[in-house]
């Protein structure tokens, strides 16, 4: 029998997301999100977490799905994690066009990508 994992950092989805099963505002995995300036006092771990992926200097977005693999996170949970901040007002959402959709190869390749480092 094996013992128990003993990982300080090995915390359930739920418990992250204050046991919410999906985002309050539609973030998708390809969803494109760009770091607002400034930040909140009393943000917990995750969220300085994700907010620390967007250094001052890059200046670009992220796809939620690098979010998730950049921070071992569940792609939901992640999902949740954004949302949150958007509505906080510390993260934007990329606004898309209808014909600006990812082609399928791409999102099977993310989606692939993502289950072989889960």
């Amino acid at each position: 029998m094996s013992r128990p994992r003993q990982d300080p950092d090995l915390v359930r989805p739920y418990v992250r997301t204050g046991g919410r099963t999906r985002p309050s505002t539609d973030v998708r995995l390809e969803s494109v999100v760009f770091a607002a300036t400034g930040t909140r006092p009393g943000l917990n771990t995750d969220a300085r977490r994700v907010l620390a992926l967007f250094a001052p200097a890059q200046g670009g977005g992220l796809a939620v799905a690098e979010v998730a693999s950049a921070l071992a996170l569940p792609p939901s949970t992640t999902r949740i994690l954004v949302a949150d901040l958007i509505e906080h007002g510390l993260m934007t959402l990329a606004q898309r066009q209808d014909d600006d959709r990812p082609p399928a190869s791409l999102l099977e390749r993310v989606l692939h990508g993502l289950r072989a480092h889960a």
